[in-house]
Formats: structure tokens, C-alpha cells, sequence
């Protein structure tokens, strides 16, 4: 869906983002690093509202170089407010179909569905000066899908939304993204990356620090991993692990029915570990990744570093 092929740009001296590449497909690709990692950045130069110093960027193979046909594959929702003055909301969704092209019966059309999908037909004709926080949020958003983009490129879009529209946001999200769209959420909240991705993008210092769906990156850093494990045989399991070579660590937890084992392979645990539960017959009511998390992923990659420089 997306191309980027050694891209860098630098602003004078600064460095935005250095040689990075990237291959993104349909699905909900979250975006993390700290601040001045490069997101923004990397935002900007795949809208095409700014061109990299060098390196390629494609959508569908059409490149920023053709712009009518190339926004018109995109679909953008800045996590700024810049509205013009008196306007509604349907006249703000419904003018960016007609710049397109859309003729003006049509793009009302569309206007309204798409104000309908963020659950705003009520507020439609009231200026946006008016609007709560949320509401601006929501008709941002508006705007971004109202001509069934390809590509939804999203900068902290949960920003200033109560629980039930957040819901709302992130199952639209997963309907664009089960319609084959390829969305890319930016977001400082780590728990939510978590609850939105199918995969995630580290940035830091303007580097590509790592790709993938989380488990994988874990297990590629070759960090240890936590597993939890719940069972009533807890304390005769955490007695015992430790015949496991992969074994770094074992902590019963506070109830006493379940322990926290860490390993440095975790497919090797697995595999040898259910090997041990058929031989001593334990009876396992739950075992999983406790520390499967984009924020645990950060907590690895990306902490250290900061606190090393």
C-alpha cells in the first residue's frame, strides 16, 4: 500500500528523519517515539505536505509528484485546530469534496454520510467555533474520511474524546481498516496503540528503531520476556521451573495461584514448559505474554537509549 524507500529530510542542520524504510500494508499501523522522535515528520512526507531531501514515498505507486491523483488516495486528520471563520461543519466536510471535483449535490451527499459515521448530523449546520473539543476532533475526522481514502494517516485522534466516542473512533478505524485501508495512528498514549495496531513503528532521533507486530520485534531484540501463568500448582511450578534452561527468573504472585516466569526464548519455554505440564500433570487454567505490550516494547527500545544520552 505504501512504499517509503530510504527517505530522509533535514530541516538546515536538524535532522527530521534519517534513511528510513518502510513497507506498510492495509491494516492499523501505530506510530510511537518520544517527542522529536520523527513522527511528525514521517506524517508530513506521506501526505505529501512537505518532500524528503532523498528517498522515495508511493502510495498504490502513485508518488507526490502527481498530487491531484495522489491526495486524492489520502485522507488526513492533524491533531491541530485550523478552521475557517463562521464555518459549519457540513460546509467544511462538504467544500473539501468540491476542491476535489465532486459535484456539489454529491459532495453534500457524502458530507452527510460522513458526518453521520462520526455521529455529528445534529451539530452539521452550527459553526465550528461552537464546538467542544470533541466535536472538533470528530469533524477532523470528518473530513479525513468523507472521500474514502486509501490511506488514513491520523495524528493522536482520541485527543480530547469522551469514552463512547473514542469507542466509536477506533471501530471506524476498524472499518476502514477491514475494507482493506491502510491507517496510521500517532499516538503518545501507549495503551491505546496497544488496543488500536495490528502493527507498530518505533522512531527516535529520526532513526527507524523498529517494525512489526509486537511480539515479533520482541522477540527479535532478544530482550527476556515475562509469561504468567496461572495455576493452582504455582509454588510446586515455581520450584520446578528452573530445570528449564531458559529460565532467568520465577515470582509467585501476591494470590498465591499464579507466578510470573521470565525467559530469555520464550518459544523455547513454551515448547519445553508444556512438555513439563504433561509429565507432572498440573492443571493450567491460563498461560500468556505478560509483558506483550507496545509500552513494554518501548520500556526496552526506546528508555534505555533516552537515559543513555
Amino acid at each position: 500500500m505504501i512504499e517509503i524507500d530510504n527517505v530522509s529530510k533535514f530541516y538546515g542542520d536538524v535532522l527530521g528523519v534519517n534513511r528510513v524504510s518502510l513497507t506498510l500494508d492495509p491494516g492499523i499501523t501505530g506510530l510511537v517515539g518520544p517527542n522529536g522522535a520523527g513522527k511528525s515528520t514521517l506524517m508530513n512526507l506521506i501526505t505529501g505536505l512537505m518532500r524528503p531531501n532523498r528517498g522515495t514515498i508511493n502510495v498504490q505507486g502513485v508518488t507526490p509528484a502527481d498530487p491531484q491523483n495522489y491526495f486524492r488516495l489520502l485522507g488526513y486528520c492533524t491533531q491541530y485546530d485550523s478552521f475557517p471563520a463562521g464555518m459549519t461543519g457540513q460546509l467544511f466536510v462538504q467544500s473539501t469534496l468540491e476542491i476535489h471535483g465532486i459535484p456539489k449535490a454529491q459532495a453534500r451527499a457524502m458530507a452527510l454520510h460522513a458526518l453521520e459515521r462520526v455521529d455529528l448530523v445534529e451539530a452539521a449546520n452550527r459553526s465550528i467555533e461552537g464546538y467542544s473539543k470533541g466535536m472538533r476532533q470528530r469533524i477532523k475526522l470528518a473530513q479525513a474520511i468523507c472521500h474514502e481514502p486509501k490511506v488514513l494517516v491520523l495524528d493522536e485522534p482520541l485527543n480530547g474524546l469522551d469514552p463512547m466516542a473514542r469507542a466509536q473512533a477506533i471501530a471506524l478505524f476498524r472499518e476502514f481498516s477491514d475494507a482493506g485501508a491502510c491507517v496510521i495512528v500517532s499516538s503518545h498514549i501507549l495503551h491505546e496503540v496497544d488496543l488500536i495496531s495490528d502493527r507498530v513503528v518505533l522512531l527516535n532521533h529520526g532513526y527507524l528503531v523498529a517494525e512489526g507486530d509486537v511480539a515479533g520485534i520482541q522477540s527479535e531484540s532478544g530482550e527476556p520476556m515475562q509469561v504468567y501463568i496461572r495455576s493452582q500448582s504455582a509454588k510446586e511450578i515455581a520450584s520446578r521451573v528452573f530445570q528449564l534452561k531458559h529460565v532467568l527468573e520465577a515470582q509467585i504472585h501476591q494470590d498465591g495461584e499464579g507466578l510470573f516466569v521470565r525467559t530469555r526464548d520464550a518459544d523455547a519455554f513454551f515448547l519445553e514448559f508444556n512438555q513439563q505440564v504433561l509429565h507432572e500433570q498440573w492443571s493450567i487454567e491460563a498461560i500468556s505474554p505478560a509483558d506483550e505490550t507496545v509500552e513494554a516494547v518501548y520500556r526496552q527500545l526506546i528508555v534505555p537509549e533516552q537515559v543513555a544520552t
